[in-house]
């Protein structure tokens, strides 16, 4: 698949290049979960640089070996006299800031957090090396990291010697809307909106698992859902490959949540319930404040306060996805019963896509701009489909707002109940905004 997107990124890498050379050293940290494609961002950024880019990848190899792979591309990119001896990757790092007295090159060390297992020390060290250097260097130093909750402690803990370091943090998020059909209409110039909702659905908008599915030319919708659950597809062990790293020893407990959450159980009440009355208050807290999966949602214009109005969601779509048709059906993995798994996929996406359009239509009008608050809205003494309106947006002159329904197909939507509901809320919270109602449906997509 081609490079897609990501001109604002890419521009603001280059600016940070251009003051590292101009004036003196600067630190850059690029987050993002694993296959986002901050490997692939950097490489486009700095591809036509007039100055070097070494490129270090840290893998999980003893400091020594590390210590020779850094060693030859900085003979390779550079092509200077490397002393004989570096014992560890604070030589090298120390050697690498001498150079940059008299030389502008690029530095990315990819996947950085890695040393907390190789030699936890380097960070201390690194601190020291660049609060002395930073001044009088000329190098532009990324330090990209897929391990979020790691990134996240070693460059935002006060407690850290990292701690402050960092002049620029960039997090890369998902593909837009608009760049997943982009990159749809080219594999498929005739693609249906179902195959668009199936390509969201299934990656969320993740580079590196719409490259899986567009460079296997699975461009449709009954293709695509076929390929997540066959017996060679890569998506089978992807969740447990990511999260497992992330949890540690501890991943059981976080995985059943996960697991109750993408089966509908949104309240902590209904949580704690499919987990045998567990207390997980401070799981929820990590997995939305650390591991940045879950996050919470209130009923708009609700006070951060009412617990008892708060549900959880799985932020990241593929980990929604993953965790609802395959986690949940790991004896069938297990028994490599895949032909029933996928019968199952495909008997339940229709009901599954219609809760996944409503994230849609929230994304696709948060990203044209013109509001200022955007969510859903409930009361919880009523039932679900007595009081829940699925998207309210309030628009950024705050005297108008919209109330949404969507349905998967127009011929589900009840307009006495929704204008029911819309009396309701009009009466809670909007009596002084000018209200629009609309239907979104898959036709709108």
């Amino acid at each position: 698949m081609k490079f897609y997107n990501r001109e604002k990124e890419i521009a603001e890498l280059q600016r940070i290049e251009n003051l590292s050379f101009k004036h003196n050293s600067r630190m850059t940290v690029l987050t993002g979960r694993r296959r986002i494609g901050k490997t692939s961002l950097i490489k486009n950024a700095f591809k036509d640089s007039e100055e070097p880019m070494l490129y270090f990848f840290t893998a999980r190899k003893t400091e020594p070996v590390l210590v020779n792979d850094f060693v030859r591309e900085i003979r390779l990119k550079l092509d200077v006299y490397v002393p004989e001896g570096l014992q560890t990757i604070t030589d090298v790092m120390k050697h690498l800031f001498e150079l940059a007295k008299t030389m502008n090159f690029t530095v990315v060390i990819d996947e950085f957090q890695e040393f907390q297992n190789i030699n936890s020390s380097f960070f201390s060290d690194l601190q020291n090396i660049w609060d002395s250097y930073r001044l009088e260097t000329h190098m532009n130093l990324v330090l990209s990291g897929s391990v979020l909750s790691m990134m996240k402690k070693i460059f935002t803990d006060s407690h850290e010697p990292l701690f402050g370091r960092a002049d620029n943090i960039i997090n890369l998020k998902p593909f837009r809307i608009s760049v997943i059909k982009e990159i749809l209409r080219d594999y498929n110039a005739d693609y249906t909106n179902e195959d668009l909702l199936a390509l969201y659905s299934i990656t969320g908008g993740v580079p590196k698992y719409i490259e899986l599915i567009c460079d296997n030319e699975y461009v449709n919708a009954e293709s695509m859902l076929r390929f997540t659950t066959s017996n060679m597809s890569p998506f089978i062990e992807e969740g447990r490959n990511l999260l497992i790293t992330e949890f540690g020893k501890d991943y059981g407990t976080y995985f059943s949540i996960l697991l109750a959450i993408s089966e509908g159980k949104t309240s902590q009440g209904e949580i704690t319930a499919a987990l045998g009355g567990t207390p997980i208050g401070g799981h929820l807290e990590k997995l939305e404040g650390v591991y940045n999966i879950i996050s919470k949602f209130r009923p708009i214009f609700s006070k951060p306060g009412a617990k008892n109005s708060v549900r959880f969601r799985i932020s990241d779509l593929f980990f929604q996805f993953w965790f609802r048709f395959i986690e949940r059906n790991r004896s069938m993995v297990e028994l490599d019963n895949y032909d029933d798994l996928t019968a199952m996929l495909l008997a339940q996406y229709p009901t599954y896509s219609g809760s996944v359009l409503e994230r849609y239509f929230r994304q696709k009008l948060a990203e044209k701009s013109g509001f200022k608050e955007l969510g859903s809205w409930w009361l919880p003494k009523l039932g679900v489909e007595a009081s829940e309106i699925d998207i309210v947006g309030i628009k950024t002159n705050g005297k108008e707002a919209i109330v949404a329904e969507v349905k998967r197909q127009k011929r589900n939507y009840d307009h006495k109940n929704f204008m029911e509901k819309v009396e309701r809320i009009k009466t809670s919270v909007l009596s002084n905004y000018d209200v629009e109602t609309r239907l979104y449906t898959i036709d709108d997509m």
